[in-house]
C-alpha cells in the first residue's frame, strides 16, 4: 500500500529518497506518476502507479535539432526566394546589395568570403530577414560596420551568427548604438561560438554596464583570436574588467585598444599587470593614448616578464619623452620574444635615444624599431647608427620626420657598411636645408648610398636563404645518409664551395652607385667636390702621415684616433692599390677577426661623425675636401 507524502518541503525531500515503489503526488498531470484510487473499499487509502508513454514525456523543442536541416542541397534560386518571402512577411524591402551578393554566390558548400552589409541601414525586421541566408549560407567575413544596429536587431544578428556559426571574421564597427542587450547577445556568441576568430569593435561604445558580459566571455573564450576595441570608451571600470579577465584568456593573440585615453596611472597599472600573467598576447597596441611615462612604467614592469609572449608593442603618440626610455631601456634586455617596437610621434629626443641605445644592443631580438617624428638631430642619428653597427638582427628601422642632416646621413651610411641585416631604413626623401649649398648634394649622395646598403643586404640575405634551403634539401636526399665518409667529404666540397662562392662576391665587379663591400673599402664621398671626405679600410699598419690627415681633419677627435693608432683607419687611400690576401690562406679566425676590426673602424669614424654634427661640421668637411684636393695627383 502507497501512502500520500505530505506536502511540505521537507516531506517533498523525503519523498525523494523513497525507492522506486513510492512516489509523491503533484497535480501537474504527465510530468509525475499519476495516482489513482484503488477498488478495494476495505482498503480506503489504496493507490496505483501509471506513467506515461515515452510519447508524451516531452512535448516539444525550442530549436531544431540540426541547423542546417535548411542548408542541404540548395540553390541560390531558393536562397533568394526565401529572403524575399521572409521580407514580404515581416514588410519590409529586400536590400539591393544583399540580392546582388546572393546571385553571385558560386559554392554553397563551403564557407564564402563575405556578406557584406556595411552602410546598409539595418532595423530590426531587415536583421530577421537575414535569417533566410544565414541559415543556408557561411561566410567567412560579416561586414555590418556603420549599419546603425539597436539593440533588437543587434541581439537578433548575433544570436543567429552564434547559432549558425555563420562568419569567423565579424565588423561591427561603428554602430554606437547596439546597447546593453547588443553587447550581451555579443558576448553570449563570443562565448558559444566554435569559428569566430576576429571580432572588429572599432568606434563602438563598451561602457560599464556592458563591459561585464564582454568580460564573462573573454574570460572562457575559446575561439577568439583577434580583438579591436579602439575608441570604445574603455578608460577606467571598463579597461579593468577586461584586463583581469584576459589574464586567465589563453586563446586571445592580438588586443587592440587604441584611442581609448588611456592613462598614465590605473589604466596603465592595469596593462602592466596584464602583461604580468599574460603570455599568449603577440600584438599589443596602445597607440593614441595617454600613457606618459608614469604609465610607461607600468608597462614595462609587465614586459619584463614577456620571456616568450609579446612580440609587437605600439605605443605611437602617448606624450611619451626621453625620461620614459629610461625605463625601457631596462626592460629591453629582459624580453626574449619583442621584436617589433613602434615609438613614434613622442618627444623621444636625443637624449631618450642614447637611454634607449645601450637596452636596443643588450635585447637582441628587436627587428623593427619605429622613430618616426621623435624629435631626433643630427646627434641622435648617431647613437641609432652605433646600434645598427652592433646589430646583426635589425630588419627594419622608420627615422623619417626627424630632423636629420649630413652628419646623421654620414653616420647612418657608415654603419651600414658594416651592418649586413637592416633590409629597409625609412627617411625623407628630401633633404634637410644646409647652411652650405653643397651639402644638399651631399644628402642626396648619403641617402643613395644609404638605400643601396639596404639592397646589397637585401640580395645577401635571399642568396643566404636560397643556399639554406639547397643545403637542406641536399642533406634530406638517400645518399648523403649511406656512409660516414661521403657526407663527411660532401660537406667539406660545400664548405669549400661556399667559401669560394664568398670570396668571388667580394671581387666580383660592382654596379655604378653600389658602396664597396664592408670588408674592402668604407667611404663617404661629395660628388659635388669629386673628393672623398672619409675613408676607412683594413691596413696593416697604417702610416703615421696618413694618421697626421685624420688628425688635421677631425681635430676634436684627434685623442681617440691616436688611442686607435692600431686599429685600421686611413684617410682617403688610393682603392686601386688596396690588396687583399688570398682566400685560401685567410682562416676563418682570421676573417672574424677582420670583421671585427672593420666594425671598431667605423665606430672611430662615427666619433669624428659624432663631433662634426656640431658647429664644426662645415670646418670639417671644408678641410678634409680641401686636403683630399692637394693630395690628389
Amino acid at each position: 500500500m502507497i501512502t500520500t507524502a505530505p506536502t511540505t518541503q521537507k516531506g517533498q525531500s523525503d519523498a525523494n529518497q523513497m525507492c522506486g515503489t513510492e512516489a509523491f503526488v503533484t497535480d501537474q498531470a504527465g510530468l509525475y506518476p499519476s495516482v489513482q484510487e484503488g477498488d478495494d473499499k476495505h482498503k480506503p487509502s489504496g493507490k496505483r502507479v501509471t506513467f506515461p508513454s515515452d510519447e508524451d514525456i516531452v512535448s516539444g523543442a525550442v530549436e531544431p535539432k540540426d541547423p542546417w536541416r535548411h542548408a542541404q542541397n540548395v540553390t541560390v534560386e531558393e536562397i533568394l526566394s526565401s529572403y524575399k518571402q521572409a521580407c514580404q512577411k515581416l514588410n519590409c524591402k529586400p536590400i539591393p546589395k544583399v540580392l546582388k551578393q546572393i546571385q553571385e554566390l558560386k559554392d554553397l558548400t563551403q564557407r564564402n568570403e563575405c556578406l557584406d552589409l556595411k552602410g546598409e541601414k539595418l532595423d530590426y525586421k531587415a536583421c530577421e530577414s537575414l535569417e533566410e541566408i544565414l541559415k543556408r549560407v557561411q561566410f567567412k567575413v560579416i561586414d555590418l560596420e556603420q549599419t546603425n544596429l539597436d539593440e533588437d536587431g543587434a541581439s537578433a544578428l548575433f544570436d543567429m551568427i552564434e547559432y549558425y556559426e555563420s562568419a569567423t571574421h565579424l565588423n561591427i564597427s561603428f554602430n554606437k548604438h547596439i546597447g546593453t542587450r547588443g553587447w550581451q547577445a555579443a558576448a553570449h556568441m563570443m562565448r558559444k561560438t566554435s569559428s569566430l576568430q576576429y571580432l572588429d569593435a572599432r568606434n563602438t561604445p563598451l561602457l560599464d554596464h556592458s563591459a561585464p558580459f564582454v568580460a564573462r566571455a573573454l574570460r572562457i573564450s575559446g575561439s577568439l583570436a583577434v580583438l579591436h576595441l579602439e575608441n570604445a570608451g574603455l578608460s577606467g571600470r571598463p579597461l579593468m574588467l577586461l584586463a583581469t579577465a584576459l589574464k586567465m584568456n589563453m586563446n586571445l593573440r592580438e588586443l587592440y585598444l587604441a584611442d581609448n585615453k588611456l592613462n598614465g596611472l590605473q589604466d596603465s597599472a592595469q596593462l602592466g599587470n596584464l602583461l604580468k600573467f599574460n603570455y599568449n598576447i603577440q600584438i599589443l597596441d596602445l597607440r593614441n593614448n595617454h600613457i606618459l611615462d608614469s604609465g610607461l612604467a607600468y608597462v614595462c614592469e609587465g614586459l619584463k616578464e614577456q620571456r616568450k609572449g609579446l612580440v609587437t608593442l605600439v605605443l605611437w603618440n602617448n606624450q611619451l619623452t626621453h625620461n620614459g626610455m629610461g625605463y625601457l631601456a631596462a626592460a629591453l634586455p629582459c624580453t626574449q620574444s619583442l621584436e617589433t617596437l613602434n615609438l613614434g610621434h613622442n618627444s623621444v629626443g636625443n637624449e631618450g635615444v642614447h637611454k634607449l641605445k645601450d637596452g636596443l644592443i643588450a635585447n637582441r631580438s628587436v627587428l623593427r624599431l619605429g622613430l618616426a617624428s621623435t624629435k631626433l638631430s643630427c646627434e641622435g642619428a648617431v647613437a641609432v647608427a652605433e646600434f645598427i653597427a652592433e646589430s646583426s638582427r635589425l630588419l627594419r628601422l622608420d627615422l623619417r620626420e626627424n630632423e636629420i642632416k649630413t652628419g646623421g646621413l654620414m653616420a647612418l651610411s657608415l654603419a651600414l657598411k658594416v651592418n649586413t641585416s637592416l633590409l629597409r631604413l625609412d627617411l625623407d626623401r628630401e633633404p634637410k636645408k644646409e647652411t652650405v649649398k653643397s651639402f644638399i648634394e651631399t644628402q642626396r649622395a648619403l641617402l643613395a648610398e644609404i638605400q643601396n646598403g639596404c639592397k646589397r643586404n637585401f640580395i645577401l640575405a635571399k642568396e643566404k636563404e636560397e643556399t639554406e634551403q639547397k643545403m637542406r634539401q641536399s642533406a634530406s636526399m638517400a645518399e648523403i645518409a649511406t656512409e660516414d665518409g661521403t657526407r663527411e667529404e660532401e660537406e667539406e666540397e660545400q664548405e669549400a664551395t661556399s667559401e669560394e662562392r664568398v670570396d668571388k662576391e667580394g671581387e666580383s665587379p660592382v654596379p655604378p652607385g653600389t658602396p664597396p663591400s664592408p670588408g674592402r673599402c668604407i667611404s663617404v664621398s661629395s660628388p659635388g667636390r669629386g673628393h672623398k671626405i672619409f675613408m676607412v679600410t683594413r691596413v696593416e699598419s697604417p702610416p703615421e702621415q696618413q694618421l697626421l690627415k685624420l688628425q688635421t681633419s677631425a681635430p676634436a677627435a684627434g685623442r681617440q684616433t691616436k688611442e686607435a693608432s692600431k686599429k685600421p683607419v686611413d684617410v682617403n687611400p688610393p682603392v686601386t692599390q688596396q690588396t687583399q690576401p688570398p682566400p685560401t690562406s685567410q682562416t676563418p679566425s682570421e676573417t672574424q677577426q677582420t670583421q671585427e676590426d672593420v666594425k671598431e673602424s667605423v665606430i672611430c669614424v662615427l666619433c669624428v661623425v659624432s663631433v662634426s654634427c656640431g658647429q664644426e661640421l662645415e670646418e670639417l668637411l671644408l678641410e678634409a675636401s680641401l686636403e683630399t684636393g692637394r693630395d690628389a695627383p
